[in-house]
């Protein structure tokens, strides 16, 4: 059986199931907010114990032990007992919890796409940076910080040419565009001192998202230049070229490395492809999405996501 971690609402997991089921492959939605209102977990250990279970209020338990694949794709929180008031109490709730699905998640022995662990680790921007260099990637002049001087001093160093901010994380409910830094932004640098900013140089050109399914690289132009937010391609996709767009070989081993290190099977990378054709890596999402992209370029991208699930290749 296949486990997918999600939510009813997540178009991609809908359609991942469908393609999955028209496999006759068997899957499971696994949404982590029921728990532990209307879902329950078991963790037995010992001789004759049996195996791990959950347990839904609605539908048969799920024996984890029968689980050949997990689709870590978009999980939601736990939505804890509104009884518990005080906020010790909720946050002992929280991490007991945590720690056993912690457990869990670790013990099974099936294919993940991706582990939650990896997950985490490869969502940090500063870490794909670094990798990304180190493998030979070419990336954009980049300053985090939370220090204004030195916001300040990489801003004036980067000249006329322009820059953009960007947050190092956000849940759904706190996302945030990248933004041009403007007059307004450098008047506020010293907020920064608050939470730490990425501060990028703007680099002109036609964004590129490349959605790796295992070992298949599909690769698709995005070009949001005359659009009303070219920094941002997500504010203005309806407005956006979207087409099939071929990846250099070199850049193509490059690529499979850098999702390697990062021990991701499933990841969409996002490159800017300059107005001097150059290819600048700007990061990684390891959920990433790619519904706009099959869409609008007919890349079956959605059948592969279900092969490797349903077959590890």
């Amino acid at each position: 059986m296949i486990l997918v971690v999600s939510h009813p609402g997540d178009e991609h997991a809908r359609a991942v199931l469908a393609a999955l089921e028209r496999r006759r492959v068997r899957a499971r939605l696994l949404d982590l907010a029921h728990f532990p209102r209307s879902l329950g977990v078991t963790l037995p250990y010992g001789d004759g114990a049996g195996g791990p279970t959950l347990t839904p209020r609605r539908g048969p338990p799920i024996q984890l032990e029968a689980v050949e694949a997990v689709w870590w794709r978009r999980p939601r929180p736990f939505e804890l007992s509104e009884a518990i008031r005080d906020l010790d109490r909720f946050a002992f709730a929280w991490r007991e919890s945590r720690e056993a699905f912690a457990g869990l998640w670790l013990s099974l022995r099936c294919r993940w796409v991706n582990h939650p662990a990896r997950d985490r680790d490869a969502s940090h921007k500063a870490w794909q940076l670094v990798l990304a260099r180190r493998l030979g990637l070419s990336v954009p002049r980049t300053c985090i910080t939370s220090d204004p001087a030195a916001a300040r001093a990489f801003l004036a160093g980067l000249g006329r040419g322009g820059a953009v901010m960007k947050t190092l994380q956000a849940s759904p409910g706190e996302w945030q565009p990248t933004r041009m830094v403007d007059a307004r932004v450098r008047r506020r640098l010293g907020l920064v001192r608050r939470a730490p900013v990425i501060f990028q140089e703007y680099i002109p050109g036609v964004d590129v998202r490349v959605t790796v399914v295992g070992r298949r690289l599909f690769c698709a132009s995005i070009d949001s230049r005359h659009t009303r937010s070219p920094e941002d391609f997500r504010l203005a996709l309806d407005e956006s070229r979207v087409e099939p767009i071929s990846l250099p070989t070199p850049l193509r081993r490059r690529l499979l490395a850098l999702v390697r290190g990062l021990d991701l099977r499933y990841a969409a990378v996002d490159f800017r492809l300059s107005e001097n054709n150059e290819w600048i890596f700007l990061e990684v999402n390891p959920a990433g999405q790619w519904l706009f992209v099959e869409e609008r370029t007919g890349l079956p991208i959605t059948d592969a996501v279900a092969q490797l699930l349903a077959t590890g290749r």
